[in-house]
């Protein structure tokens, strides 16, 4: 399903996020790794780091908690989940891109989180969607990008145009990655407008397929080496329900997070910006407690799923 069939769908959404807090539901059967409690007392989960964040009621289309929700902020890596809409939106996910010298030297130059691809690999758009939001890799999200612009400029504007129709009155995309720029500059949004593009992007099949997943690999072919990505987003097999979405991080923007869970029937988005600058974990405790709160249930975490070894966070 193409995400452009759902857009006016999604954007009658943006007049719901304004709803006032709501109650968390006391109604959830007991599974594992979760027990049944009483109706939460508290107005707010307790103990978050985040400096933004948001807890919305997918089925409802409500808001049940905030905190700074319309302040501007970078976001890193989150960049990627419209760069992922706008390819999605294109389709002919099955096109092959070779890899160019310039798709690798962007991440060399930039420091940045990487797939790891190879110059002269032949790949999928699929494959690469998959490459830019498992391992956060700024190699395929460029590559993407020159594709589907073509070039950098004309995503970017395609970036920015899709968020206006979103009603994303604050955010604005100033490359496919999230990176800062050579002046230092760095796209921005909010909580709420990130609610507003998560809500979208999960109608899409083909996107929710990419971000639920918590690794892919690609065996080794005639026309590309072996990869094998793993989801950077440790809330996916750490916490029950846990189906996605995208992590984020840079100096400016903290460890952030825009997550989504399932528990009894009900489907939860949230998002957390900045929940600190040195842990990189922090994010993950931050949306377990908001979940858990939003849920009315005590989840005990699973062991924090591991990143292979020289995987970056993101």
């Amino acid at each position: 399903m193409r995400l452009s069939a759902r857009l006016i769908a999604a954007t009658a959404v943006a007049g719901l996020l304004a709803g006032v807090p709501v109650a968390a539901s006391a109604t959830a059967r007991t599974k594992a790794g979760t027990v049944k409690v009483a109706p939460a007392a508290a107005s707010a989960p307790a103990g978050i780091a985040a400096k933004g964040a948001y807890l919305y009621d997918a089925d409802t289309a409500k808001k049940l908690w905030g905190l700074a929700t319309t302040t501007k902020r970078p976001i890193g890596s989150i960049t990627k989940m419209m760069t992922a809409v706008i390819v999605l939106r294109a389709g002919n996910l099955d096109k092959t891109v070779t890899i160019k010298q310039s798709y690798v030297n962007h991440v060399k130059n930039n420091d940045a989180s990487s797939a790891g691809l190879k110059v002269g690999d032949k790949v999928t758009v699929r494959q690469l969607l998959n490459a830019m939001m498992l391992p956060s890799g700024c190699d395929a999200a460029y590559a993407l990008g020159d594709i589907y612009g073509p070039g950098q400029t004309k995503f970017v504007a395609k970036m920015n145009k899709e968020a206006a129709a979103l009603k994303m009155t604050s955010t604005h995309y100033l490359n496919v990655d999230g990176l800062p720029t050579s002046t230092k500059k760095e796209g921005y949004s909010t909580p709420r407008d990130l609610i507003l593009l998560a809500r979208y992007a999960m109608t899409s099949v083909n996107f929710k397929a990419v971000v639920t997943r918590q690794s892919y690999s690609l065996s080794k072919t005639s026309g590309h080496a072996a990869y094998s990505w793993a989801n950077t987003n440790l809330l996916l097999g750490s916490y029950p329900g846990a189906i996605g979405i995208k992590t984020g991080h840079t100096t400016a923007a903290g460890y952030s997070l825009v997550f989504t869970a399932q528990h009894s029937g009900r489907t939860l988005i949230g998002v957390v910006l900045n929940s600190t600058t040195t842990d990189s974990n922090r994010r993950f405790k931050d949306a377990s407690a908001i979940l858990d709160w939003g849920f009315g249930t005590k989840t005990t975490m699973l062991q924090m799923r591991r990143l292979p070894a020289g995987q970056a966070t993101d």
